[in-house]
């Protein structure tokens, strides 16, 4: 995949036994180049989980296209969501083959765990495992799943700072391995800071693009303090964005 285009005219949800819709997207529009690394940040409720459905394949009921390469076709994506969606009944090496529809041998997975820090929970069920190592377990199975585009909605909400810090670390770690472009959900505005190439800044439903910003400072460079800094600047530069940062 070279070129992800994303033109969302307009995505409502009719409520229950009402005839009125309501309007969760609406003239949504940017591109994506091939294994950029884009963040969404945007008000709760406004549409980012919708977002990357649409953009997914999960939910086809919107007017508008999802294009690559100007071509309107279904993308081909693997997902990270909120919470890590294990099987308990299943080892982690199980359920991360079951992910796949070829069999990844598992000295790969293992080679995989290993850049992850979970070598030696292979055959670990998931309640054996914390929050933060559940959620490395979904890392590895999205990654070793064969896609183009990876979209990942809050993976390290609720995770106390060190351990979300360690696997931000980790997922760029993992991603400048294995390049794919990637969408990232987060509320949180240093994390995108640290993350992304681009964030993109999502107003309150119906959601649009209120700014598109590129972050040109290597990654090896962004500490704390550089990132401290640089939400200062964008404080000042684009006051309408004051409630998101």
């Amino acid at each position: 995949m070279n070129q992800l285009s994303v033109n969302i005219k307009l995505k409502q949800y009719h409520h229950h036994g009402d005839k009125d819709s309501f309007n969760v997207i609406q003239n949504l529009q940017f591109e994506q180049q091939s294994d950029q690394f884009i963040c969404l940040v945007g008000p709760s409720g406004c549409g980012k989980t919708t977002l990357l459905n649409i953009i997914g394949g999960l939910d086809s009921d919107y007017e508008g296209d999802i294009q690559i390469d100007k071509k309107t076709e279904n993308t081909n994506a693997s997902f990270v969501f909120q919470t890590p969606r294990l099987l308990p009944w299943r080892t982690v090496l199980e359920n991360i083959q079951l992910a796949n529809e070829t069999n990844l041998s598992p000295d790969t997975i293992e080679q995989l765990l290993l850049e992850l820090g979970l070598k030696n929970s292979l055959n670990s069920y998931p309640h054996h495992l914390s929050l933060g190592m559940q959620r490395r377990v979904a890392l590895a199975r999205a990654f070793s799943v064969n896609s183009d585009l990876l979209l990942m909605d809050e993976p390290f909400v609720s995770l106390d700072q060190p351990t979300a810090r360690k696997a931000r670390q980790l997922l760029l770690k993992l991603w400048q391995t294995q390049p794919k472009t990637l969408i990232f959900v987060t509320h949180d505005i240093e994390e995108a800071i640290q993350l992304a190439d681009r964030i993109l800044f999502l107003s309150e439903s119906p959601s649009t693009i209120i700014d598109d910003i590129t972050i040109k400072a290597p990654r090896s460079e962004r500490t704390p303090e550089h990132i401290n800094s640089f939400r200062n600047q964008l404080r000042t530069k684009y006051q309408h964005l004051a409630h998101l940062l």
